[in-house]
Protein backbone atom coordinates (compact mmCIF):
# COMPACT_ATOMS: atom_id res chain seq x y z
CA UNK A 1 0.00 0.00 0.00
CA UNK A 2 2.55 2.29 0.72
CA UNK A 3 4.01 1.90 -2.78
CA UNK A 4 1.17 2.43 -4.51
CA UNK A 5 0.56 5.82 -2.53
CA UNK A 6 4.04 6.87 -2.28
CA UNK A 7 6.25 5.32 -4.77
CA UNK A 8 8.43 3.78 -1.65
CA UNK A 9 8.61 1.71 0.99
CA UNK A 10 11.34 1.61 3.59
CA UNK A 11 11.88 -1.45 5.37
CA UNK A 12 13.96 -0.89 8.88
CA UNK A 13 16.56 -3.53 9.76
CA UNK A 14 15.32 -6.06 6.44
CA UNK A 15 18.94 -7.85 7.01
CA UNK A 16 20.79 -8.10 10.11
CA UNK A 17 23.06 -9.87 12.71
CA UNK A 18 25.32 -12.60 10.89
CA UNK A 19 23.84 -11.88 7.55
CA UNK A 20 24.49 -8.17 7.70
CA UNK A 21 27.91 -8.72 8.80
CA UNK A 22 28.53 -11.12 5.41
CA UNK A 23 27.41 -8.46 3.17
CA UNK A 24 29.24 -5.78 4.18
CA UNK A 25 32.25 -8.25 4.00
CA UNK A 26 31.58 -8.93 0.42
CA UNK A 27 30.75 -5.33 -0.42
CA UNK A 28 34.51 -4.83 1.04
CA UNK A 29 35.66 -7.54 -1.08
CA UNK A 30 34.05 -6.30 -4.07
CA UNK A 31 35.53 -2.46 -3.55
CA UNK A 32 39.33 -4.27 -3.82
CA UNK A 33 38.47 -6.05 -6.78
CA UNK A 34 40.81 -5.26 -9.75
CA UNK A 35 39.28 -4.09 -13.30
CA UNK A 36 38.87 -6.76 -15.40
CA UNK A 37 37.66 -6.04 -19.37
CA UNK A 38 34.61 -8.32 -19.95
CA UNK A 39 33.73 -9.33 -16.68
CA UNK A 40 32.30 -7.23 -13.52
CA UNK A 41 32.13 -3.27 -14.41
CA UNK A 42 33.78 -0.34 -12.23
CA UNK A 43 33.33 3.24 -13.13
CA UNK A 44 35.31 6.09 -11.40
CA UNK A 45 35.19 9.43 -10.72
CA UNK A 46 37.58 12.22 -9.89
CA UNK A 47 37.28 13.47 -6.02
CA UNK A 48 35.20 16.56 -5.06
CA UNK A 49 38.06 16.75 -2.02
CA UNK A 50 41.19 16.34 -3.86
CA UNK A 51 41.40 16.59 -7.59
CA UNK A 52 42.98 15.04 -9.81
CA UNK A 53 42.52 11.93 -7.69
CA UNK A 54 40.73 8.43 -8.62
CA UNK A 55 37.87 7.29 -6.31
CA UNK A 56 35.71 4.26 -7.19
CA UNK A 57 32.32 5.37 -7.74
CA UNK A 58 30.32 2.50 -8.39
CA UNK A 59 30.36 -1.51 -9.33
CA UNK A 60 28.07 -3.38 -11.85
CA UNK A 61 27.42 -6.47 -13.43
CA UNK A 62 28.13 -8.64 -9.99
CA UNK A 63 26.05 -11.54 -10.09
CA UNK A 64 28.14 -13.88 -12.73
CA UNK A 65 30.87 -13.23 -10.51
CA UNK A 66 29.96 -13.73 -6.22
CA UNK A 67 28.13 -16.51 -5.02
CA UNK A 68 26.93 -14.71 -1.82
CA UNK A 69 25.10 -11.23 -3.35
CA UNK A 70 23.49 -14.14 -5.68
CA UNK A 71 21.84 -16.13 -3.05
CA UNK A 72 20.84 -12.83 -1.82
CA UNK A 73 19.77 -11.32 -4.69
CA UNK A 74 17.12 -14.26 -5.37
CA UNK A 75 16.15 -15.12 -1.74
CA UNK A 76 13.33 -13.94 0.20
CA UNK A 77 13.98 -10.09 1.26
CA UNK A 78 14.81 -9.29 -2.07
CA UNK A 79 13.14 -11.22 -4.92
CA UNK A 80 10.69 -12.11 -3.10
CA UNK A 81 9.81 -8.76 -1.53
CA UNK A 82 9.76 -7.24 -5.09
CA UNK A 83 7.40 -10.13 -6.10
CA UNK A 84 4.95 -9.04 -3.42
CA UNK A 85 5.25 -5.80 -5.40
CA UNK A 86 4.60 -7.04 -8.55
CA UNK A 87 1.96 -9.34 -7.78
CA UNK A 88 3.93 -12.08 -9.68
CA UNK A 89 8.06 -13.52 -9.89
CA UNK A 90 10.32 -11.00 -10.03
CA UNK A 91 13.36 -11.17 -12.19
CA UNK A 92 17.06 -9.54 -11.84
CA UNK A 93 17.22 -6.25 -14.22
CA UNK A 94 20.70 -5.19 -13.19
CA UNK A 95 23.05 -4.71 -10.28
CA UNK A 96 25.11 -2.33 -8.52
CA UNK A 97 26.80 -0.80 -5.45
CA UNK A 98 27.55 3.08 -5.51
CA UNK A 99 30.19 3.87 -3.39
CA UNK A 100 30.35 7.42 -2.55
CA UNK A 101 33.31 7.30 -0.63
CA UNK A 102 34.31 10.66 1.02
CA UNK A 103 34.72 13.23 -1.67
CA UNK A 104 32.43 11.24 -3.56
CA UNK A 105 29.47 13.00 -5.62
CA UNK A 106 26.02 12.89 -6.06
CA UNK A 107 23.52 11.73 -8.32
CA UNK A 108 20.79 14.69 -9.87
CA UNK A 109 17.54 14.43 -9.51
CA UNK A 110 15.80 11.55 -12.02
CA UNK A 111 13.59 9.02 -12.55
CA UNK A 112 15.26 5.44 -13.45
CA UNK A 113 12.78 5.37 -16.05
CA UNK A 114 14.58 8.18 -17.78
CA UNK A 115 17.56 5.98 -18.69
CA UNK A 116 15.72 4.02 -21.16
CA UNK A 117 14.27 1.45 -19.32
CA UNK A 118 11.34 1.13 -20.51
CA UNK A 119 12.88 -0.34 -23.61
CA UNK A 120 13.45 -3.74 -21.43
CA UNK A 121 9.43 -3.75 -19.43
CA UNK A 122 6.95 -1.58 -18.34
CA UNK A 123 7.80 -0.92 -14.49
CA UNK A 124 11.38 -1.76 -11.94
CA UNK A 125 11.43 -2.02 -9.09
CA UNK A 126 14.50 -1.37 -6.82
CA UNK A 127 15.44 -2.64 -3.63
CA UNK A 128 18.37 -0.55 -1.63
CA UNK A 129 19.87 -2.17 0.52
CA UNK A 130 22.38 -0.01 3.49
CA UNK A 131 25.69 -0.82 3.66
CA UNK A 132 26.75 1.74 6.14
CA UNK A 133 24.45 4.43 7.91
CA UNK A 134 22.97 7.34 5.23
CA UNK A 135 22.62 10.61 6.54
CA UNK A 136 21.98 13.97 5.14
CA UNK A 137 25.57 14.80 5.42
CA UNK A 138 26.98 11.83 3.36
CA UNK A 139 24.40 11.88 0.81
CA UNK A 140 21.70 9.77 1.98
CA UNK A 141 19.05 8.94 -0.93
CA UNK A 142 15.89 11.05 -1.21
CA UNK A 143 12.99 10.77 -2.68
CA UNK A 144 9.87 12.73 -3.95
CA UNK A 145 6.65 10.59 -2.60
CA UNK A 146 3.27 10.31 -4.53
CA UNK A 147 5.07 11.74 -7.93
CA UNK A 148 5.47 8.12 -9.17
CA UNK A 149 2.07 7.59 -10.56
CA UNK A 150 1.88 11.19 -13.35
CA UNK A 151 4.57 8.38 -15.76
CA UNK A 152 7.60 9.89 -16.84
CA UNK A 153 7.66 14.11 -16.28
CA UNK A 154 11.26 14.80 -17.21
CA UNK A 155 12.85 14.03 -20.85
CA UNK A 156 14.81 10.95 -21.53
CA UNK A 157 18.39 10.81 -20.95
CA UNK A 158 18.86 14.09 -18.94
CA UNK A 159 18.61 15.09 -14.89
CA UNK A 160 15.00 16.47 -13.69
CA UNK A 161 14.86 20.10 -13.73
CA UNK A 162 13.05 22.48 -11.38
CA UNK A 163 10.53 22.93 -13.59
CA UNK A 164 10.02 19.20 -13.99
CA UNK A 165 9.32 19.06 -10.03
CA UNK A 166 10.51 21.26 -7.00
CA UNK A 167 13.55 20.84 -5.40
CA UNK A 168 10.99 21.28 -2.30
CA UNK A 169 9.22 18.03 -3.27
CA UNK A 170 11.94 15.33 -1.89
CA UNK A 171 12.39 13.60 1.00
CA UNK A 172 15.66 12.70 2.70
CA UNK A 173 15.06 9.12 3.54
CA UNK A 174 18.50 8.19 6.51
CA UNK A 175 18.92 5.21 7.17
CA UNK A 176 20.92 2.39 9.20
CA UNK A 177 23.19 -0.72 7.77
CA UNK A 178 20.68 -3.41 6.80
CA UNK A 179 17.78 -0.77 6.34
CA UNK A 180 16.07 -1.29 2.66
CA UNK A 181 14.21 1.20 0.75
CA UNK A 182 11.89 -0.69 -2.44
CA UNK A 183 11.33 2.07 -4.92
CA UNK A 184 9.49 1.78 -8.47
CA UNK A 185 11.48 3.49 -11.85
CA UNK A 186 8.72 6.51 -11.95
CA UNK A 187 9.75 7.48 -8.36
CA UNK A 188 12.04 10.38 -8.57
CA UNK A 189 14.58 10.39 -6.36
CA UNK A 190 18.24 12.35 -5.75
CA UNK A 191 21.80 12.21 -3.76
CA UNK A 192 23.37 14.64 -2.74
CA UNK A 193 27.49 14.53 -2.31
CA UNK A 194 29.62 12.48 0.19
CA UNK A 195 31.06 15.50 2.55
CA UNK A 196 32.14 13.44 5.29
CA UNK A 197 35.36 11.21 5.76
CA UNK A 198 33.29 8.29 6.60
CA UNK A 199 31.73 6.15 2.77
CA UNK A 200 28.44 5.80 1.97
CA UNK A 201 27.95 2.48 0.18
CA UNK A 202 24.56 1.11 -0.80
CA UNK A 203 23.81 -1.68 -2.62
CA UNK A 204 21.12 -1.99 -5.40
CA UNK A 205 19.02 -5.15 -6.72
CA UNK A 206 16.50 -3.67 -9.80
CA UNK A 207 13.93 -6.18 -10.77
CA UNK A 208 11.15 -6.43 -13.64
CA UNK A 209 8.00 -8.54 -13.88
CA UNK A 210 9.29 -12.19 -14.97
CA UNK A 211 5.90 -12.25 -17.49
CA UNK A 212 8.44 -8.85 -19.01
CA UNK A 213 11.37 -11.42 -20.08
CA UNK A 214 14.88 -12.28 -18.26
CA UNK A 215 16.52 -8.96 -19.69
CA UNK A 216 19.72 -8.56 -17.71
CA UNK A 217 22.07 -10.11 -20.49
CA UNK A 218 20.62 -7.45 -22.77
CA UNK A 219 20.61 -4.61 -20.48
CA UNK A 220 24.77 -4.97 -20.02
CA UNK A 221 25.03 -5.99 -23.47
CA UNK A 222 23.33 -2.33 -24.22
CA UNK A 223 25.63 -0.51 -21.32
CA UNK A 224 28.83 -2.23 -21.86
CA UNK A 225 28.50 -0.87 -25.95
CA UNK A 226 26.96 2.60 -24.69
CA UNK A 227 28.72 3.97 -21.39
CA UNK A 228 31.40 0.96 -20.72
CA UNK A 229 33.21 0.71 -17.59
CA UNK A 230 36.44 2.56 -17.18
CA UNK A 231 39.07 0.05 -18.26
CA UNK A 232 37.12 -0.86 -21.47
CA UNK A 233 36.55 2.66 -23.15
CA UNK A 234 38.82 4.36 -26.04
CA UNK A 235 40.44 7.08 -24.94
CA UNK A 236 39.68 8.96 -27.94
CA UNK A 237 36.28 9.08 -27.06
CA UNK A 238 34.36 11.46 -24.36
CA UNK A 239 31.74 9.37 -22.38
CA UNK A 240 29.30 11.22 -20.37
CA UNK A 241 26.96 9.52 -17.57
CA UNK A 242 23.38 11.44 -18.10
CA UNK A 243 20.90 9.74 -15.54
Amino acid sequence: EAVRRTGYVVVRGLIRGDELAALQEWVAEIEAWPEVPGAHMLYFEQSRRDPGVRVLNRAENLMPYHAGLRALMAGPAMAGAVGQLFGEAAVLFKDKINFKLPGGDGFAAHQDVQAGWDRYASLHVTAMVSIDATTAANGCLEVAPGVHDRGQIGASWRPLEDSDLSPEAYVAIETAPGDAVFFDSYAPHRSAANETDQPRRVLYFTYNRASEGDQLARYYADKRASFPPDIERDPDKDYVFRV
